[in-house]
């Protein structure tokens, strides 16, 4: 008999664990439970604990005696020197004026050598000679070929996706292919700068004239960096008005001939010497370790590049400055790098990464802002979901100046090569709808900026690295 209530105990057992009761947590279990939350606590007040300083910062930078500053810094900047193009004496004399400029600041400042692509724009023009005459406004792009010295004259064929180009491929041959493709989104239209010209000379087109990718026009091209495929002829390429590609579109559609004439003197030298340029300040327990803030101090030849990144070096600047200021000086290193030859798709910045990549494991965050520095509504990050829980604490301290949202994605070209490493990123992401209407053109000027939004830019740059770099540990991988 008891061997008939021993199976039936068992089978009692056996029942409860297949119908997946819940069974009270194990000790184990409850302890690791309980350790997180202590764990979140401990961060919790740690990171509060920064409110002050955090409250000084911010009284500096937006009412103190730092307001306007960055702004003031960037007008003096982009008035004297101009416009910074990659392998341009502009770019050098830009890259001395920083040197100056950060070391008179009292910190620690030093040049890093790197080669860069020096592309020259030469004289370059465009007009519309059938059906009527007209001279169109153009854009040479980054690492275009030139025409012959008669130039290009030639009929137009006019497209609006790379679709209709591959179905309409027997007309190409011979032709100016014209690309009125739509602003979707900067991130998805830009391959028609990017890629159009090898598309259109595969099917045998003598030069291609593109659509400028913005949302917003008026009657103002807009430049950037375009990638030749390996194996593919290389045929003139620039950027045209959106006025001016939606006119050639409307009277093709009419079934009208167009004929351009096209002249272009742009030519690619020999890489240049160049440098990125690096400020600190030294940590005082762990030096070694450093948290990086970033923006490009190279622009396009066109405007002032006072937006495109003039914003993003003077704020990563100033963020030192105010921490400097304050007389504060965190655990770990705070590093400002200004990359140069980002707009060649990142080129200081890669070699700066296969310099120090080795030293990885002491790189706690990386951050760079190279989207405007306009009014900041959050601050982006990628990393893993314990450093995400660290800078959700961090980004409450930003309460005084309402910009407490802690975003997905982290981005950058400068510093994607550390976030796909593992290494923490964080970027700025401001209210800024208006970029891409000035973004590459020669509306980049002083006049897209504002005063208080860079002191806010500033404060939060500045708020965020201190904090971050002064914890007692770095950021979780």
């Amino acid at each position: 008999m008891a061997g008939v209530w021993r199976l039936l105990f068992l089978f009692l057992m056996w029942s409860l664990c297949e119908s997946h009761l819940h069974f009270p947590p194990s000790v184990r279990e409850i302890s690791a439970a309980s350790s997180n939350k202590t764990v979140k606590r401990g961060i919790t007040a740690e990171v509060a604990g920064y409110t002050d300083v955090a409250k000084r910062i911010i009284d500096l930078a937006v009412f103190g005696a730092a307001r306007n500053r960055s702004y003031t810094r960037l007008a003096d900047f982009t008035d004297t020197i101009g416009n910074r193009v990659s392998g341009s004496d502009n770019l050098n004399m830009a890259i001395k004026y920083m040197y100056s400029a950060m070391a008179k600041d009292g910190l620690d400042v030093h040049l890093e050598p790197v080669k860069i692509p020096h592309w020259v724009r030469g004289k370059e023009s465009a007009q519309m000679i059938l059906p009527r005459t007209k001279s169109l406004a153009i854009l040479g792009l980054g690492s275009s070929i030139g025409t012959p010295p008669e130039g290009i004259k030639a009929e137009v064929l006019v497209v609006q996706s790379f679709e209709e180009l591959k179905q309409r491929a027997s007309e190409a041959a011979g032709r100016i292919v014209v690309f009125n493709q739509p602003f979707v989104s900067y991130g998805e239209t830009v391959a028609y700068r990017a890629f159009g010209a090898s598309e259109a000379a595969k099917l045998g087109a003598v030069a291609t004239l593109i659509r400028s990718i913005t949302p917003f026009s008026i009657n103002s091209p807009h430049t950037g960096w375009q990638d030749y495929q390996d194996g593919v002829k290389r045929i003139p390429t620039a950027c045209i008005t959106v006025e001016d590609a939606e006119l050639m579109w409307r009277i093709a559609q009419r079934g009208q001939q167009i004929v351009v004439r096209l002249y272009m003197e742009a030519k690619t030298l020999p890489d240049a010497d160049s440098f990125n340029t690096v400020a600190e300040i030294k940590g005082w327990q762990h030096p070694e370790q450093v948290v990086l803030l970033s923006g490009h101090l190279d622009s396009w030849d066109v405007g002032q590049g006072a937006m495109d990144d003039g914003g993003g070096a003077m704020i990563s600047w100033e963020a030192l400055s105010l921490i400097k200021n304050l007389g504060l000086r965190p655990r770990r290193t705070l590093r400002t790098v200004l990359w140069t030859a980002e707009e060649q798709g990142g080129v200081g910045a890669q070699q700066y990464f296969s310099l120090h990549k080795g030293n990885m494991s002491n790189f706690d965050l990386v951050m760079e802002s190279d989207l405007g520095t306009f009014t900041p509504v959050a601050l982006q990050f990628t990393g893993s979901d314990a450093a995400r829980k660290v800078m959700q604490e961090v980004v409450k301290l930003l309460a005084p100046i309402n910009v407490t949202k802690l975003e997905n994605n982290g981005e950058g070209t400068d510093i994607s090569p550390w976030m796909e490493a593992g290494v923490p990123g964080a970027s700025l992401h401001t209210a800024d709808s208006r970029y891409f209407w000035f973004h590459h053109s020669e509306g980049d000027t002083m006049s897209v900026q504002d005063p208080r939004d860079m002191d806010l830019c500033s404060a939060l740059w500045a708020v965020v690295a201190y904090v971050v770099a002064d914890l007692q540990d770095m950021l979780p991988r």
